[in-house]
């Protein structure tokens, strides 16, 4: 849960950090599911590793105020937008749970860029 006492984050931005965090987190865990799988989920383990270090960056440049927050949330939404739909096509209950933090991480970023 993103710190309250950050006094620059709003309520919409907190949800984004928060959102980013909890992406971060599936996609590691997915990530590491895929890696005893065989050589089918490489694109899906590329993709979690890309996103988890996106989203966390995200996250620590919206902590900072950064004015480059804006920018990167609509790199992070595309590209978390671009994992869930790689974990979507796969039964594990990994990639499922993936997917949908990255579709609520995605909504969120989206409304940062806007």
């Amino acid at each position: 849960m993103a710190l309250t006492e950050i006094d620059h984050l709003d309520d919409e931005m907190s949800e984004c950090m928060d959102n980013c965090l909890e992406a971060a987190q599936a996609c590691e865990w997915c990530a590491d599911a895929c890696a005893g799988e065989g050589e089918e989920m490489a694109r899906c383990i590329r993709l979690c590793r890309d996103v988890a270090d996106l989203t966390t960056l995200h996250a620590r440049f919206m902590a900072r105020d950064s004015g480059y927050h804006a920018e990167l949330a609509a790199t992070c939404a595309e590209a978390c937008e671009e994992c869930a739909e790689e974990c979507e096509q796969h039964d594990d209950d990994h990639c499922q749970l993936c997917a949908e933090k990255l579709r609520e991480c995605a909504e969120t970023c989206r409304e940062m860029a806007a």
